[in-house]
Parts: structure tokens; C-alpha cells; sequence
């Protein structure tokens, strides 16, 4: 597998054709998907399922303060959790803005001097930094899990993403506590219970599978990921008597998930598609570091290393 450079969709609210140019160079340049989004589909936009890390917002998309104001209030409310920066010719800061609309955005920036942007961009969506060996790591053994568990199907992963969304999908999902010496959080799996169940029934005698049926195939499916990620990345653990516990909340209602952090998820987006119906179907899985993160530790468990443990190999 090649290696993943990660992107994030980003919402662009812009509709002039001025700055097309220049935004879709700084999204190449800095690892954005931008998503042009006009005023009459912005509320259905926002109510969808799409994984999002900002909104770049320019200050005609609404023809005066007032609307801006009611434009990033309606994405706030809908989208808590997205910052929000506003593109601006004549206003360089917050400061410079009335004060119901500066309570809504994370920055002011200028296409014409994009560095403070840059800025913005790193500090609110790639705050994390992701090893390529564990990112195109995760996504080779998952494969491989999902492949072997998901026969006959095809599957492929996309390029992995980053979100500050906090959105659940589909029926049915799975956790998995993750804890190593450079790491603490969360593995989670997201995906409608109906696919699984179909697959359930071409393997089972019995004409019904109920959702305990679909819950063990994926705490199965879980626990393989999870099983060749200890393997691959953490080795052996190591006694930890100082942890520290979050609570999680969860809100089906909303669909809505928080592990008590600001910090941005690592995604990766599987395609499952069995070519002799054509049916296909997606499953989401996602990294929560919210407990500890650190990259300058990580390293990949090498079979040098594991033969050294496992006393097959020693030092003289």
C-alpha cells in the first residue's frame, strides 16, 4: 500500500468566483478537501452525515454583519465543535469585528496573506501529528482483518482523514480502550447494522439474526483490528498504576459522541462491495487519543524485537 497523506473536508462558504484560484491552491498545499456549499443547501448540509474539520467562511457570504452573525450561529449550534474562520479583505482581527459575530469564529484571515490561515489551520485541524508508519499501518492490518471476515467482498480504504466532528454513524458501533507508552484512548467501528445482517444470513442455517448476532460479529471484527494493532505497535504492555478516566457521552438521539476532548480524530473510511450483486456498503473507524498522545515515542514492533522478547533471541 502506498503511503497516506492525511486530508480534512473543509465547508467553503464563498460564493464568488474571486478567490477560487487561490483557495484551491492552499488546499492542495496544506491537505484540504474544500466542499462549496451555497446558502439554500447549507442547512441541509449541515444536518447530513458528512465528516468535517472547519468552515471557511467569507464575509459576503452573507450581505452584511447581521446575516454573517446568523450564518456561523446556525453552523455553531448545528456543528459545535467546528472552528470556524472568516475570510476578510478589510479586517485582520477578531477585534476588529462586531461582538455577536466574534463569538462564533476562531480567526479572521486574508487570501491575500495566507500565513496566519496556515496557522489556523494546524492549530485547530492538524494539532495531532500521526506517524506515516502507524497511519498506513492501521490501515493495512485493518484491511486484511476485514477482508478475511467480510468474504467474498472487495474492500478499500480511502485516504485517511482528519474530523473535529463528533458525529456517529449508522445503527450500530463498537469501542475498544487503547493504551500503550506513547498512547491512551479509543479505537471505535461505525457501521448500520442491516449490511451485517445480510452477510449473517448467508452464513448461518437459521433464517433470522438477531442485533446480539450483529453485535458479536462485530466485537469479533473489533477484537482482530485490535489484536494486530497490540501486535504491531505496543508489544508486550507495560504497568500503568496512574491512569486517568473520561467519561464518554454518548447522545443517540443527536447521534452525537464526545470523549471529553478537543482533540481531532484519526479516520479512515472502508468501501466493502461484493462484485457479483453490486451491493456495497461503508464502514467508519476512527482513533480517539484523548488520555495521552505521544508521537516521539512510537515505534513499530519489529520481529527482531518480538524474537528478543520472546527469548528465541538474546544478546550476548
Amino acid at each position: 500500500m502506498s503511503e497516506h497523506v492525511l486530508l480534512s473536508k473543509v465547508l467553503v462558504l464563498d460564493e464568488s468566483n474571486t478567490h477560487d484560484e487561490l483557495i484551491k491552491a492552499f488546499c492542495e498545499e496544506r491537505g484540504l478537501l474544500p466542499l462549496r456549499v451555497n446558502r439554500q443547501s447549507l442547512q441541509g448540509i449541515l444536518s447530513s452525515n458528512i465528516d468535517l474539520g472547519a468552515v471557511l467562511l467569507d464575509e459576503d457570504y452573507g450581505r452584511h454583519d447581521e446575516e454573517a452573525r446568523d450564518i456561523a450561529a446556525l453552523i455553531h449550534h448545528a456543528r459545535r465543535e467546528l472552528p470556524i474562520f472568516l475570510s476578510s479583505a478589510t479586517r485582520k482581527r477578531l477585534q476588529d469585528l462586531a461582538e455577536p459575530l466574534q463569538s462564533y469564529l476562531c480567526g479572521v484571515f486574508s487570501w491575500d496573506e495566507q500565513e496566519h490561515l496556515k496557522t489556523l489551520v494546524d492549530e485547530y485541524i492538524f494539532s495531532l501529528v500521526y506517524p506515516s508508519a502507524l497511519v498506513r499501518g492501521i490501515a493495512e492490518l485493518s484491511e486484511t482483518v476485514l477482508i478475511d471476515q467480510f468474504q467474498p467482498m472487495q474492500v478499500n480504504c480511502d485516504v485517511p482523514y482528519i474530523v473535529r466532528d463528533r458525529l456517529i454513524y449508522g445503527e450500530v458501533f463498537s469501542l475498544m480502550e487503547i493504551e500503550s507508552p506513547w498512547c491512551r484512548g479509543y479505537m471505535m467501528l461505525q457501521i448500520e447494522e442491516l449490511p451485517i445482517r445480510g452477510i449473517l444470513k448467508h452464513r448461518s442455517v437459521s433464517s433470522e439474526q438477531d442485533f446480539r448476532e450483529v453485535n458479536s460479529f462485530l466485537g469479533e471484527v473489533t477484537n482482530m483490528i485490535w489484536g494486530s494493532f497490540k501486535s504491531r505497535f505496543i508489544g508486550e504492555p507495560s504497568e500503568n498504576n496512574t491512569r486517568i478516566k473520561i467519561p464518554l457521552i454518548i447522545n443517540h438521539k443527536h447521534k452525537y459522541i464526545s470523549f471529553g476532548t478537543e482533540n481531532p480524530q484519526l479516520c479512515f473510511r472502508y468501501t466493502l462491495r461484493d462484485e457479483a450483486s453490486g451491493e456495497a456498503f461503508v464502514m467508519y473507524q476512527r482513533f480517539i487519543f484523548n488520555l495521552s498522545w505521544s508521537p516521539e515515542d512510537f515505534k513499530e514492533v519489529s520481529e527482531f524485537d518480538e524474537l528478543v522478547s520472546s527469548g528465541e533471541l538474546e544478546f550476548f
